[in-house]
């Protein structure tokens, strides 16, 4: 069996799955807060997969590297980052950054509010997955070097794509990748899950049990302004989102 033949039984596995877009859409529907380690600092010189962290990565504004594609690599949970990690370090290693662009790990960095105490997350944006910047051949194939070396890595699953080829992704799905890819800022925002005018029971406090409406969002504070009926009367109580919930029948 020829190399090439291998690497086409390899990629037969995501033949039933669908495009990169409707991965992206599914997985950005439902992220997951992750805890992976520390990742360690590249070697001088060593591509970080980060957007305009270095002068020899492009500027978020180009898209795509000309003669690169952006495919989606499928990797073990809560792998994400180490995945990334070794792949940039192999790609030094083996001198393929003529072949192999950016790797990237879109995050966020939310705040939450629990008893007056601010706790940070970063969050996988797109859990599960890793999209790389490749070159292809004359005949659009991934080069059998590269295909190989990130095949090969510990935690990938496969590439995604269809009728048993790795499928790169289209130019709007990249351009969303990227603007999620952006540094996480050093502020992070407090995540939010009511909105005004949604019913809401209250779980904790000397009004537990009271049912009553949001009447304003204090994302700063990470504070809700709920509106409770007390002796007939509505009256507003400030309270951390934790200590709220939807009805059941809501």
């Amino acid at each position: 069996m020829t190399q090439t033949d291998e690497q086409n039984q390899r990629s037969d596995a995501a033949g039933a799955d669908e495009r990169a877009g409707q991965i992206l859409d599914a997985a950005a529907a439902a992220p997951e807060p992750v805890a992976d380690p520390e990742p360690q600092k590249p070697a001088d010189g060593a591509l970080d997969g980060r957007l305009n962290e270095r002068g020899d990565l492009l500027e978020t504004d180009e898209r795509t590297r000309p003669g690169f594609n952006w495919f989606v690599l499928r990797v073990a949970s809560n792998k994400e980052s180490s995945v990334r990690d070794t792949l940039l370090r192999k790609v030094q290693i083996e001198g393929l950054q003529d072949r192999v662009g950016r790797i990237l790990v879109p995050t966020e960095k939310t705040k939450t509010i629990k008893g007056g105490k601010q706790r940070i997350v970063e969050t996988k944006l797109y859990p599960g997955y890793v999209f790389v910047e490749m070159q292809l051949e004359e005949d659009g194939r991934i080069p059998q070097d590269v295909f190989f070396l990130v095949k090969e890595t510990t935690g990938v699953g496969d590439f995604v794509g269809a009728a048993g080829r790795p499928t790169p992704m289209q130019e709007h799905e990249v351009e969303k990748m990227l603007i999620d890819s952006r540094k996480p800022e050093d502020l992070p925002t407090v995540r939010m899950v009511f909105a005004t005018g949604d019913p809401v029971t209250i779980n904790e406090g000397p009004f537990e049990s009271y049912e009553g409406t949001v009447d304003e969002i204090l994302p700063e504070k990470g504070l809700v302004r709920v509106l409770v009926t007390i002796f007939g009367r509505q009256a507003p109580i400030e309270l951390e989102e934790w200590q709220l919930s939807k009805p059941e029948d809501a």
